[in-house]
Formats: C-alpha cells, structure tokens, sequence
C-alpha cells in the first residue's frame, strides 16, 4: 500500500526534526470563499496538516466557540456536499498539504459511508476524524478508509482506558489525536506532566505519531507540547481570530499562525 499525504508529512518533518503544526478551521464560516482563503493562509504560515470541520446541528465534542462556527456555516447552508466540493478547491491548488475531514456520523451516515469514501477519497482528502464513531464498530469502516487510501484518525483522552488505547492503536493510521482535556474544545488549561503520562501510555502500544490538541492558545503552548508530541493541533483559538473579524479572517488566522509556527521551530526538539 501506498504512503499516504499524512505518512510522508510526518515522514519529512522527522528527517528534519520537526513537529507538525495542525489547525483546525471549520468549512463554511464566516462563508465558503473565507474558508478557502483562509486555508491557503495556514499553508504559507506553516501548516503541515489542515484539519476541516464539517459544520453538524449536534457538536457534542465541541465547546462554544466551535458551536457557534458550525452555527453559522449551517445558516449558510453548508453541508457536506460543499465542504468535498470545498477540498476539491483547495486540492486542485494545493497537491503538498495533507486534509483531514473533521465531523460526525449523521452527514456521513446520510450520504452512505461507501460514497463518502468514494467522494471524499476522490475530492482529495488524506484523513477522516469521525468523532462518535467508536473503534469497537469502525472496524469496517477503517479497512474501507485505507483502502481508499486515506487514513482513519481516531482520538483518545485522559479518561481512555488502556484497552481502549491498545485497540486504537491496533486500528488508526496517520496519526491519533490525544484529547488533552478532559470535556470540550476550548476548555481548560495544559498540564504538561499529565499529557506526558498519557503519551507514554499511548506510545506503548503504537509509533503512530500523536498530535495533542483542545487547550493550545499560542505559540508557547504550542512548543511545551512539541517539546513532547508529535504535533500541536489548534482549533477554539483560531476560530476566535475568524469571528473577530470575519472580514479579515485569512489575515488574522495567518499572522497567529506564523507566530505559532516560529514558537514550535524554536523548541529545540528533536521529532519524536
């Protein structure tokens, strides 16, 4: 089987001990053609892998700030249909930067997961986060993603039982995404000791790299976690930039961006 986008970004920032940087946007807010620009923006700030959400009625994993995205995409009538149609876009001018779609069962359920993979695979995506999919049922569905040859990314918490973790590890690909807080996006504040414990717990089963994301609000933050993960994954804090001035939202998502990724290239630290 082939190495996927994901594979070869981690590949490449190994080589150059690097870590990935992850951001995280939610497709159709404030509307389509911001989405857009504002992707092209994380790519030349820096970004190595470009999380998309797309937009549900029922975000039980997101907190407010994430909600409140998803509201307005909804409004302006995106489903996700226009977010495939939106990586089409961005592929057709960008063939380097891995795309992981970021979302619920219901859309995928609705248009039947054999041609979401189908379309989605085809529009040029590189991942696929289902958050309510739980790996005890996404067996299938995981062999279907890779064939395709995308990778299903699964995310993992501090209340993640080591069973839980040993199956992940037994079933993702690309990377796994370690929750760092325990509730929303948005919330809390980073422990570095506990997220380190729980690395280690993850790490003993797998070589998969782990992305840490939900607390990471700057470029500080943002190097404490690659001084020990694989990637800093950002979404509430780039959101914020987007609803303070929508009219503005590539500009100010670049420049916080570009702050972040000069923070994480001045850690010091060798890729995990």
């Amino acid at each position: 089987m082939s190495v996927s986008r994901i594979e070869s970004t981690f590949a490449r920032l190994r080589e150059n001990g690097r870590k990935a940087l992850i951001p995280y946007v939610t497709a159709g807010d404030p509307d389509v053609e911001s989405t857009l620009a504002v992707m092209n923006a994380m790519v030349v700030a820096g970004a190595d892998i470009i999380e998309l959400g797309v937009p549900f009625s029922d975000p039980m994993a997101d907190g407010p700030v994430i909600q409140r995205a998803g509201e307005r995409a909804l409004r302006n009538g995106v489903g996700l249909a226009d977010v495939l149609a939106i990586v089409r876009r961005f592929r057709s001018l960008n063939q380097d930067t891995a795309l992981v779609l970021m979302g619920y069962a219901n859309p995928i359920e609705a248009m039947g997961r054999e041609r979401f993979i189908e379309v989605a695979a085809a529009a040029g995506a590189d991942g696929i986060i289902v958050v309510d999919y739980p790996p005890e049922e996404s067996v299938e569905f995981a062999a279907a993603v890779r064939a395709a040859g995308m990778d299903l990314i699964f995310l993992l918490a501090p209340t993640s039982t080591a069973a839980r973790i040993a199956q992940v590890a037994r079933m993702a690909s690309g990377y796994i995404y370690y929750v760092s807080l325990a509730g929303v996006t948005g919330a809390g504040h980073l422990d570095l000791d506990d997220v380190l414990m729980h690395l280690a717990a993850i790490r003993a089963h797998t070589a998969i790299p782990v992305g840490v994301g939900f607390g990471i609000r700057d470029g500080a933050t943002a190097r404490s976690i690659c001084s020990i993960a694989d990637a800093a994954i950002i979404g509430s804090r780039i959101i914020q930039e987007i609803e303070a001035e929508p009219a503005q939202a590539a500009l100010r998502v670049g420049r916080f961006l570009t702050e972040v990724r000069r923070a994480m290239d001045t850690t010091g630290e060798g890729a995990s």
